[in-house]
């Protein structure tokens, strides 16, 4: 560990090294230094992302954005350069290490404990949304490609179905049939951003509040973390995905489907923080938001279901048929979606005209 930590500029010598199983793709350790400074230090997984260059270049080009616009309260964690000036240090064994220090009294949250943790999380991912704004996303490379690429996560799930690698197409009909009689809507945010209805905008693309951290004493939000996915997307993308994951009345893998569902009340709650911090949303954006909630939904039940028909090769499982439950899930929320899709419109309306 010292020779990557020495990699870096920093203050002191390293005294203290202790790994946080915070995460589930990248390796962070803590590192404690003589004079009392500590940092994060981080072995990106350069299987899950092999673009690591490509993610440092586009944290860099955003971190210089945000220091000549002179923003007060940071909207990202600042990465530091190495001694030689890289944005990362590549160890030539498959490593690509990167620095940050650590913010003292702050915290992490896998789920909102209370509705002003929701709160603070949707100021923090409007926050860093309204930062860039006037950012040009077309200079952000793609760190994985078609990540939110509705039409081209449905051709996945397709070629799925045709291969049958494991012998499964015939167990999910149901689930095959809910998925492609909604495909239609589903593609529909990618098609205003091809045909410019929507604007193309630098994104998080990973907005759960695990991706926030948290002033320990306040317990407001003080940025976001986590960068490996900012490239050029959708607003409602991000809005999409924190209420996908943080508005559900359950876990994404519940498998009683009769406590899935979304909550209104945090749905509300969300929407007010996040158009509070990010006033710079056109009217068509903000009219995009609910649609972005149930695109996203939908295009996670196609990538769990088309990962279960693969032999669940991606995402991790905890039993057989982990990731059907998944994607049923994602079903039961987006029937939900359906049933209370007037509310969900109405009070984004209702929101927007009180700023």
């Amino acid at each position: 560990m010292r020779e990557e930590i020495h990699r870096f500029p920093i203050d002191g010598e390293p005294i203290r090294c202790e790994e946080i199983k915070a995460g589930h793709v990248n390796t962070t350790y803590l590192i404690t230094c003589s004079g009392g400074a500590r940092y994060i230090l981080q072995d990106v997984n350069t299987y899950a992302f092999p673009k690591t260059g490509i993610i440092m270049d586009n944290v860099a080009a955003i971190r210089s954005y945000l220091a000549a616009s002179g923003e007060s309260a940071p909207a990202m964690i600042s990465y530091i350069d190495t001694t030689d000036g890289q944005r990362y240090y590549d160890d030539g064994r498959g490593g690509a290490w990167r620095l940050y220090r650590f913010v003292e009294n702050s915290f992490c949250l896998d789920r909102a404990e209370r509705p002003e943790d929701f709160y603070e999380c949707a100021r923090a991912f409007g926050r860093f949304q309204n930062a860039l704004i006037g950012f040009p996303a077309e200079q952000l490379g793609e760190t994985i490609k078609d990540f939110h690429n509705t039409p081209a996560r449905y051709a996945q799930l397709r070629e799925a179905v045709a291969a049958d690698a494991a012998d499964r197409v015939r167990e999910v009909g149901e689930e095959l049939a809910f998925l492609f009689a909604r495909e239609k809507k589903a593609s529909s945010l990618q098609r205003m951003r091809d045909d410019g209805t929507l604007p193309t905008r630098a994104t998080h693309n990973d907005t759960k509040i695990n991706n926030v951290l948290f002033d320990a004493d306040t317990r407001r939000a003080v940025c976001v973390i986590d960068l490996d996915t900012v490239m050029p997307g959708l607003s409602a993308y991000d809005f999409g995905d924190a209420i996908r994951f943080g508005a559900s009345t359950a876990a994404e893998d519940e498998t009683d489907l009769d406590k899935v569902g979304l909550d209104l009340e945090l749905y509300r709650v969300f929407t007010r923080g996040f158009l509070e911090a990010c006033p710079a949303l056109t009217e068509k954006e903000i009219e995009s938001l609910p649609l972005g909630v149930y695109v996203i939904t939908l295009e996670l039940g196609t990538r769990f279901l088309a990962d279960y028909l693969k032999g669940d090769r991606y995402f991790s499982i905890d039993y057989p048929g982990h990731n059907l439950d998944r994607a049923r899930n994602q079903m039961k929320l987006v029937a939900d979606y359906e049933e209370k899709w007037n509310e969900m419109c109405r009070i984004v309306a209702e929101v927007a005209a009180c700023r």
